[in-house]
């Protein structure tokens, strides 16, 4: 089963950055320690600067889940998964912030700053944040991605 989440690194772009500031005063208002990786403006900006990083902090053990943020949250999800180890799932709506944790023990998601609102993302983070893996027939898939992985 997976451990309770205490330290939550967040990454966006531009497009990203209002929906992740209000995330994170949301997440500290609630005891989480939030690591804000930018960016640090709505002034148009690089994802992958940011949202490298914030998977990074999650492999290296600084955090133990990203949350990132974009216009669609796609290509800020296909870069949070370029990092070993990590596995990040795109979720606009609570269910799936429910399901990355619950059946892919998702260890980051991607919110899509353009496609929801500010009170959706906010119930996507508490969902996914008090959601646990529930392992069982869901470990061996991740065994074959882990597997997979290991050969890159």
């Amino acid at each position: 089963m997976s451990a309770p989440i205490t330290d939550i690194a967040l990454g966006s772009d531009h497009a990203g950055f209002h929906l992740k500031e209000a995330v994170a005063s949301h997440l500290r208002g609630k005891g989480f320690t939030v690591l804000n990786l930018g960016a640090f403006n709505d002034e148009r900006s690089d994802y992958p600067q940011f949202v490298i990083p914030a998977a990074e902090a999650v492999r290296d053990g600084q955090a133990q889940a990203a949350i990132v943020f974009g216009g669609s949250g796609n290509g800020e999800a296909i870069a949070a998964n370029k990092v070993r180890g990590i596995r990040c799932a795109v979720c606009w709506a609570p269910e799936l912030g429910a399901l990355a944790r619950q059946h892919n023990n998702a260890n980051a998601i991607s919110l899509p700053a353009r496609f929801i609102t500010e009170d959706v993302a906010l119930r996507i983070v508490d969902v996914y944040l008090a959601a646990r893996y529930e392992g069982g027939r869901h470990e061996e898939r991740l065994e074959l991605i882990a597997r997979y992985e290991a050969l890159l």
